[in-house]
């Protein structure tokens, strides 16, 4: 456990207040999951209590959490209850499990472990699963429940996907209700991101309306059709969603942030330059170039842009932790620059070894396996140009030799 973290609620707990780990937080502890990048904690100590156990403390926002304290791995997010004998009352019935720190055990006040034990062992039948999303507590608030549905379906793919009435009623409620503060926006899209299967997720908020109304720059993927001689997926919001399958974990288990968000952004510059290709056409009627044949010409610039200002707006500048404060600017570098890789072997130097030069090069061409796993072309162009790239890391390593293989001669440019 982070020391942070650790010492916090140690000090809690030695002043005789309660803490437990309760949502996502109970559930992970439990399965035994890859630390997420947010825990969930309950206590009984109230806000003025724990100002004296940290001076870091920010507050987020009440229908996220009372307070949030930054620690190395995670945002901690403390929800203050005056009565702790009062549980809290989440959202699903999956989400009652809690882990007591003081009793050093989980709680299962609602009597669902079977169910997350058949989670565990990953043995679902669909008596184990029937009326699932009924258990919707009627008292949750509606933003509240459909975050935590997205986020179920990412982070625990063995959950059955919710039935089509379940999602109507998400859809019909999704117009009158305000959108939720950024730091819950944030910590949504982070969550998703951390998790296996974030396409799940995803689709879930898109069916509700929740992507069109307030990530409007993700749904309209959805309008952007691609060429089935190249993409025989359909348009590039199947095709976003596919690229997840093929991320790999670190050494923690966990998934990078920056590559995840750069393949979900990587081709929102689709439905822009779509747009611009149609105006084109447009004003260039009963001429004789009034057809364009490559309709996403400059998606990667247009993407770039549209990236940073989607991350700006959720206050990804803003992000806790020192390898998150370049989260735009490296994530603009990786969609600007997405199509470069497919090129290596065959550009010169002059136009790639900028580029090639960053230490963000080896998440772009994560960001181009990942991108060319989730089409039918297969691996063959990455190892091509993955050769090159390798080629050029021996060549600035080696004083005799110019960054393009020639014997480097004194008064030669590298």
């Amino acid at each position: 456990m982070d020391a942070k973290k650790s010492s916090i609620i140690d000090a809690l707990l030695f002043k005789g207040f309660n803490v437990k780990l309760f949502s996502f937080s109970a559930l992970d502890k439990y399965l035994d999951l890859p630390v997420f990048p947010f825990a969930f904690l309950e206590t009984n100590a109230d806000i003025a209590q724990l100002v004296h156990f940290t001076d870091e403390l920010c507050f987020p926002g009440a229908d996220l959490a009372d307070a949030a304290i930054d620690c190395k791995e995670q945002r901690i997010y403390f929800r203050c209850r005056e009565n702790h004998e009062l549980a809290l009352c989440p959202s699903y019935n999956i989400l009652s499990l809690t882990f007591d720190y003081k009793k050093n055990c989980f709680l299962d006040i609602q009597g669902i472990y079977p169910l997350i034990r058949s989670i565990k062992n990953n043995v679902f039948d669909g008596a184990s699963v029937e009326g699932w999303w009924e258990s919707l507590n009627p008292n949750a608030g509606y933003m509240e429940a459909l975050i935590d549905a997205s986020l179920l379906l990412s982070r625990y793919n063995k959950i059955k996907y919710p039935p089509q009435d379940f999602i109507d009623v998400l859809y019909q409620g999704i117009e009158n209700k305000p959108a939720p503060n950024i730091e819950t926006q944030q910590m949504l899209l982070i969550g998703l991101m951390a998790s296996s299967r974030p396409d799940r997720g995803l689709k879930l908020l898109k069916a509700s309306g929740f992507l069109e109304k307030h990530w409007p720059e993700i749904a309209r993927l959805d309008d952007a059709v691609h060429s089935k001689e190249f993409h025989p997926e359909g348009n590039a919001w199947k095709h976003t969603l596919k690229t997840f399958e093929h991320r790999k974990r670190n050494s923690q288990g966990q998934y990078d942030l920056c590559l995840s968000l750069a393949l979900l952004l990587h081709d929102i510059g689709k439905p822009l330059s779509q747009d611009l290709n149609a105006r084109y056409n447009a004003a260039r009627q009963n001429t004789a170039r009034q057809n364009v044949v490559r309709p996403f010409d400059g998606h990667a610039e247009l993407g770039a842009g549209a990236a940073a200002k989607f991350l700006e707006r959720l206050e990804f500048d803003n992000l806790h932790g020192a390898d998150t404060r370049y989260m735009i600017d490296n994530v603009y570098y990786l969609v600007k620059n997405h199509m470069l890789p497919a090129a290596l072997a065959r550009l010169p130097l002059m136009r790639t070894g900028d580029v090639m030069n960053s230490p963000l090069f080896p998440s772009l061409m994560e960001l181009y396996r990942c991108d060319e796993s989730s089409s039918f072309k297969g691996l063959d162009s990455y190892y091509e140009n993955s050769a090159a790239y390798q080629a050029f890391l021996r060549n600035r390593k080696n004083p005799y030799r110019s960054l393009d293989g020639r014997v480097y001669r004194p008064g030669r440019q590298r």
